[in-house]
């Protein structure tokens, strides 16, 4: 749950209308009265639906006369402006016995089970469907909800819809280890049967209310007009027991997630090679997330002598390099303004006309993303930018001849530089390679590593840390030089995936060859990461709010010179001095290098 700019009047719908017109007598017709009833609400509640797609030729008819009829569908998308990200309420509960549940109805209707996962799991479907009774009460609950995230009232929150009230329930409980929920359902819907109580998917919210703020939370919803049924407390054991009247129902959380995870590792078993849907289901509850920060890093900007504030120039230059389709390059155009660079923002359009020759600037970075929407394979298309465009391959070489220049590649810039064959250019006859994941379909995680020791330039600060990085790829196994090439024994970071069974998964389930590796330069000029750590670098982009202190890295180091650094400040502001690169440690979770 986000808080809104302006309320529900920040919202607008997108309907997209699937629908089998003229197939058989009144489709039409009750496509009409769908499209009324849509509108009539929405003009209700005060929204709009400025956009959708319509496909109304849902029937397929075959050869021998057999007619297939899809049922009519509407899918309503909704999108706000938030006023601020951070302000969120997260869908798990915080294991604090001093605090209270609460049911809060957006219906104003009896409960039903038509059209649920419930009665679809007894093979029907039914007519007596969920429905919202009172718009105007539908409003008063949706600004109450965001009143009470907006003055962060709310340990925790997550909507009633598909499975009803205890798939809810089970849900807020599943992402913990520890701890389970004991609560009582006789205040809620008392003319319900038990099953109604459970599995209606009448729109409503639960949240999750600290005791010391539950005389604030009764007086905003007393405002606003809007009741709330307290259901009970979290305890310990990773039970969740629901009681009405005479009946208990002790519900086992654990294998319970277990029933729930099911259905994706039963999909993924069709969508996944080489046994790797077994061995992610078998291993999906063994990705701690556990960090480690170096001990002279406090979780300040003042602790690595950086300010978020400097607007004057450091005279050192750094380059966001980007083509169509790239997306990170502010996050880490942010980092690199953090780490002392003054930064410009190149585009591969720049390279080709000459616009930039790349001559005035000592480090540059290939963003993340899908650059040229990865048609020709991933980056394959970026590299062709610069193989077959001369003033861009010039402006590159002139850039890796000179010795005082640095360059990272992440995400997607890192299969660039491994297609332009920077990453080991001395091996001819085998150079390294980006292949397809052993899976064979997009990964997609939140993963911890451990980052061993090492003496690279972007990363020896951070050696023992242990640290959270995003990780989102298609072509993500390295194919790499044999074991005796110089590049395999001196010039690898290992990243050591925090898990149970990471040999087939890499730093996402990648069974990357040679163990998990991100390759860096001989001398560590150049530097290549698979992950992409500009996600990373804000708290609000981590996925849970335990990693603040980790959510802000930066690794500090320059390759100028060649001799060690020395630190020393300038109107309150670090300058590196001449012929002196420094390396300090971690902001958090995200590596950069820094220099002056």
């Amino acid at each position: 749950m986000g808080a809104l700019a302006d309320g529900l009047n920040s919202v607008s719908l997108s309907a997209n209308w699937m629908w089998p017109c003229r197939s058989q007598a009144g489709e039409d017709a009750r496509l009409y009265a769908g499209v009324k009833a849509l509108s009539d609400f929405c003009c209700a509640l005060h929204i709009n639906v400025p956009t959708g797609k319509d496909s109304l030729s849902m029937t397929q008819q075959y050869p021998d006369g057999k007619k297939i009829i899809a049922p009519g569908t509407v899918i309503v998308s909704a999108g706000g402006e938030v006023s601020d990200v951070r302000r969120v309420v997260r869908p798990v509960v915080i294991n604090d016995p001093a605090s209270r549940l609460y049911y809060i109805d957006f219906s104003s209707a009896p409960l039903a089970l038509g059209g649920s996962a419930f009665a679809q799991t007894l093979g029907r479907v039914g007519s007596d469907v969920p429905t919202v009774a009172d718009a105007e009460a539908f409003r008063r609950a949706f600004a109450a909800v965001q009143k009470l995230v907006s003055q962060e009232l709310l340990l925790a929150g997550h909507d009633v819809s598909a499975g009803g009230l205890v798939t809810t329930l089970l849900e807020m409980c599943f992402a913990n280890t520890k701890g389970g929920l004991e609560l009582s359902l006789d205040a809620l819907s008392p003319a319900s049967d038990f099953a109604h109580t459970l599995f209606a998917e009448n729109p409503a919210v639960v949240v999750q209310v600290a005791d010391a703020h539950n005389e604030a939370f009764s007086a905003v919803l007393a405002e606003a007009g809007v009741a709330a049924v307290e259901l009970g407390r979290p305890v310990e054991g990773r039970t969740l027991t629901l009681r009405r009247a005479d009946r208990q129902l002790a519900l086992d959380i654990d294998a319970l997630r277990e029933d729930w995870y099911g259905t994706s590792a039963e999909m993924d078993t069709f969508q996944s090679f080489h046994g790797c849907a077994e061995q992610r289901a078998h291993n999906y509850k063994s990705q701690p997330l556990h960090f480690r920060l170096p001990a002279s890093f406090d979780g300040s900007f003042a602790t690595l002598g950086v300010s978020p504030d400097r607007r004057t120039p450091s005279g050192v230059r750094a380059a966001i390099i980007r083509e169509k389709g790239t997306n990170g390059e502010r996050e880490m155009a942010y980092i690199l303004h953090l780490a002392g660079f003054d930064v410009k923002d190149v585009t591969m359009t720049d390279l080709v006309s000459g616009r930039e020759t790349l001559d005035e600037v000592n480090f540059i970075v290939f963003c993340g993303g899908f650059s040229n929407s990865d048609v020709l394979g991933s980056a394959k298309g970026w590299a062709g930018a610069f193989l077959f465009n001369p003033k861009a391959k010039a402006a590159l070489d002139r850039f890796y001849a000179r010795p005082d220049t640095l360059s990272l590649g992440v995400c997607n810039g890192c299969q660039l530089m491994v297609e332009l064959g920077l990453v080991n250019p001395e091996h001819t006859d085998r150079r390294a390679r980006m292949l397809h994941n052993d899976s064979h379909k997009f990964e997609s995680g939140f993963v911890g590593v451990d980052v061993a020791p090492n003496d690279t330039v972007l990363f020896s600060s951070l050696s023992g840390s242990r640290l959270g990085i995003w990780v989102a790829h298609g072509e993500g196994k390295f194919n790499l030089p044999p074991s005796r090439c110089r590049l395999q024994h001196r010039a690898f970071l290992r990243l050591r995936p925090i898990s149970r069974q990471p040999q087939r998964f890499g730093l996402q389930r990648r069974g990357y060859r040679e163990r998990r590796r991100s390759p860096c330069g001989d001398d560590a000029p150049l530097g290549t990461l698979l992950p992409a750590l500009a996600n990373a670098v804000l708290s609000r982009r981590s996925p849970c709010r335990r990693l603040h202190a980790l959510a802000r890295g930066l690794c500090q180091r320059s390759p100028l010179g060649g001799k060690p650094p020395r630190l020393s400040e300038e109107n309150g502001l670090p300058v590196i001095e001449k012929d002196s690169p420094v390396c300090q440690a971690t902001h958090g979770g995200v590596w950069v290098c820094r220099i002056g």
